[in-house]
């Protein structure tokens, strides 16, 4: 029993350590300023059926056997709820929520700061997880198997393990990257779930859902037509939401309409597929500089201005979805869609060119 005891002195000792050189307020979950278009419950969550429908079933079963939620993983393009979804489970549970990004994690104290002090059932959001320190990932496996945190006390030779025990909790891990997150990590969670873009007319819903909230008035046709041009992504919808609300009352109308849609996106030069400038140059830089393709990213990227990574992670994915863009062994190559979507002639000898300019 002494001994005993002692070891919990000697852990309480070592978690107010890591926690005096820990600043919290990093991590908290800070609501949003403003309103909140962020919904509460499961119910209200629009899109991604299937996601919805199995974490449903996986919620309530926690809840009757009055047991944290498995671990859960989130893949899927930037903009698409898996914040939002996390915050959901949290509330749906009825349990604290606290909410980090892994290039936040510099330090395995880091982590041993924000999991010391977490309650029974909290879910723990990390973001971006497959940018995790190896060190950090190391530590993350005791955690999430044992629910218990290993500490080395001393240096050198001295050194030695203290097991510091922590209530069960949910870890969320979310990734745009789902093959960059390492095999024994992404083996720990019980639930995996994938998100999809979403269609023009779940979008609708989401931009009416939000009007709602924004006290704005939108015509079925307008939320249709901002639903079609926001990349298939919530989060662009509601900017544009609040974009064509600003150009409605800067043309003095009560609500948005098709006309005031029109307007505002020829003026933010957004064309009916979503497409920004910087993604019709992408398109017309490859057809005029590089005979349509193929073009490495790296040569691409230089040409446009823009980084590899906002090029590969931003620009790409949605051209790819839309059937604009190919990408190839050898590089990037304008489809005759591509072209048609531009007003230009599809030459097919132009696009299977071999161009000596690729990664």
């Amino acid at each position: 029993m002494k001994i005993q005891q002692e070891q919990k002195l000697q852990n309480d000792s070592l978690l107010h350590i890591v926690r005096s050189d820990m600043n919290f307020s990093d991590f908290d979950d800070e609501s949003e300023k403003g309103i909140n278009l962020r919904p509460q419950l499961l119910r209200d969550f629009i899109g991604q059926r299937k996601v919805q429908e199995n974490l449903s079933i996986f919620i309530n079963a926690a809840k009757e056997r009055h047991e944290p939620l498995d671990h859960l993983f989130l893949i899927g393009p930037p903009g698409l709820g898996k914040t939002t979804l996390a915050q959901i489970a949290a509330h749906e549970l009825g349990s604290d929520f606290k909410i980090t990004s892994a290039p936040a994690l510099e330090k395995p104290k880091d982590l041993v700061g924000i999991l010391s002090t977490i309650t029974e059932g909290t879910v723990f959001f990390i973001d971006e997880i497959h940018r995790l320190k190896h060190t950090i990932e190391e530590l993350l496996y005791i955690a999430m198997e044992d629910y218990e945190l290993d500490w080395v006390i001393g240096q050198g030779a001295a050194a030695r393990t203290v097991r510091i025990p922590i209530p069960r909790f949910t870890l969320v891990g979310a990734t745009t990257k789902a093959g960059a997150v390492a095999s024994p990590l992404r083996s720990r969670f019980g639930i995996i779930q994938r998100f999809e873009y979403y269609s023009k007319e779940e979008l609708a819903a989401v931009i009416m859902r939000s009007a709602k909230i924004l006290n704005v008035k939108v015509d079925q046709d307008a939320a249709l037509l901002m639903g079609q041009c926001s990349r298939g992504t919530p989060r662009v919808a509601n900017r544009v939401l609040r974009r064509m609300r600003d150009y409605a009352a800067s043309m003095k109308k009560d609500s948005i309409t098709s006309g005031v849609v029109k307007a505002g996106l020829n003026r933010l030069e957004i064309d009916a597929l979503g497409l920004e400038r910087i993604d019709r140059e992408i398109l017309r830089t490859i057809i005029t500089n590089f005979s349509g393709g193929p073009v490495g990213a790296e040569t691409l990227a230089i040409s446009i201005g823009e980084s590899q990574d906002t090029l590969e992670e931003y620009y790409e994915p949605y051209l790819i979805q839309c059937g604009l863009l190919q990408r190839t062994p050898r590089g990037r190559i304008v489809t005759e869609k591509g072209y048609n979507h531009l007003g230009l002639e599809y030459k097919k000898s132009e696009a299977s060119q071999q161009n000596s300019l690729f990664n």
